[in-house]
């Protein structure tokens, strides 16, 4: 029998690939719009040219590359447009998943969004002390399992997974206004705390509103209060 990796071996070869390109690309240290090249690629994340092409075909996927047949693979455009649009989608999807996760979720649920809440308070904390690549990564990771832990209740597999995709798709819109320093971390905070209550009392229509509203502003600059 012929020995080799396993088809569960190259997956995860392809998915670490994809998480390191993924990153690179919320960070800004792969530029809207730059051409992708394999051999560069793997020269600077490893891989062969089959498991590097087929972490772009998975980024492709998920809307962060885009796949030519003619011109290979680059990364998606950052417009105003792509923000705007990526806006709306994140709050009209997230709207229905959490109304869903507030109509089914049980006490379990509601520890689950507790916990992430806390968690994200005391990484926002130190974001606030000291924002090096490190601390911004965990933060943004702590933002993701925030978002999932309010929807993930919702009973939609579908809808769990389309929320993962255009979250992916905002992150370098976030973390770019965190290395600018246009992140109001007092107001993110007010609107977090708000929409805690509202889940936990199962305001459907006011935690709805307040995650909309912290979507757009997760998104955008927000004007300071001094």
């Amino acid at each position: 029998m012929l020995s080799g990796r396993g088809k569960n071996d190259d997956e995860t070869v392809v998915n670490m690939l994809a998480s390191a390109v993924r990153r690179d690309i919320s960070f800004g240290k792969l530029f809207p719009d730059q051409k992708l090249k394999i051999e560069e690629l793997r020269s600077r994340y490893g891989g062969s040219n089959h498991s590097m092409r087929e972490a772009l075909r998975l980024l492709s996927a998920e809307g962060l590359v885009e796949a030519t047949v003619q011109r290979g693979f680059r990364v998606t455009s950052a417009t105003e447009d792509d923000l705007r649009d990526i806006i709306l989608v994140r709050a009209e999807l997230e709207r229905i998943a959490l109304q869903r996760a507030i109509a089914e979720g049980d006490v379990a649920w509601e520890g689950r969004v507790v916990a992430a809440h806390h968690t994200l308070q005391r990484i926002e904390a130190s974001v606030v002390a000291a924002a090096d690549d490190l601390t911004a990564l965990q933060w943004d990771e702590a933002c993701r399992a925030f978002s999932h832990a309010l929807i993930e209740a919702c009973g939609s597999p579908r809808l769990i997974d389309l929320q993962r995709k255009f979250f992916d798709q905002s992150r370098r819109f976030r973390l770019a206004l965190l290395r600018e320093g246009r992140l109001d971390f007092a107001k993110r905070k007010k609107r977090q705390d708000d929409l805690l209550r509202a889940v936990l009392a199962r305001d459907t229509v006011g935690a709805s509103d307040i995650l909309k509203a912290d979507i757009e502003a997760e998104l955008r600059a927000e004007s300071r209060t001094c």
